[in-house]
């Protein structure tokens, strides 16, 4: 007997509909990051894209937001690749990583609301990014979109 789409198939195999069903919408995706340019290493802000609705944890121009947001990272069964910078309780991450979807993921618990009454998002912590000046992003670091591992 066949398993769920998301135990049986590779990330890279998913239609765009599979895809997009595996988003947790933690949108944690949508803070913004600094990348050391030495080490690659990433680190996470409180502050989330302009285009973010930080109360549902949705973009506001998803279909147009590589327009909207040339930084965008868009992330894709071709940009498998750059699962790296997300954090480790990314859905996407978690799969390509062979790791179980948590217990409060849609997919999982069939209530997609949990991912926002569990705390695993990132509504009520973080701020819009063009609320301050590009210079103080790297005062707005933060762990604990890393230290959250379900």
């Amino acid at each position: 007997m066949a398993g769920c789409f998301w135990e049986d198939k590779r990330l890279e195999e998913m239609t765009h509909d599979e895809w997009e069903r595996v988003c947790d919408g933690c949108a944690k995706c949508c803070l913004v990051k600094l990348e050391d340019e030495d080490t690659a290493e990433v680190f996470y802000t409180d502050l989330h894209c302009r285009m973010l609705n930080e109360n549902t944890c949705r973009c506001t121009a998803y279909d147009r937001r590589a327009k909207e947001v040339p930084s965008c990272v868009i992330l894709g069964p071709e940009s498998i690749d750059d699962l790296w910078m997300m954090p480790t309780s990314c859905a996407y991450r978690r799969l390509h990583e062979g790791r179980e979807l948590p217990a409060w993921h849609h997919l999982i618990s069939k209530d997609a609301s949990l991912v926002l009454k569990a705390g695993k998002s990132i509504r009520g912590r973080s701020f819009a990014e063009n609320a301050i000046g590009e210079e103080e992003f790297e005062d707005r670091l933060v762990d604990w979109p890393v230290l959250e591992g379900d």
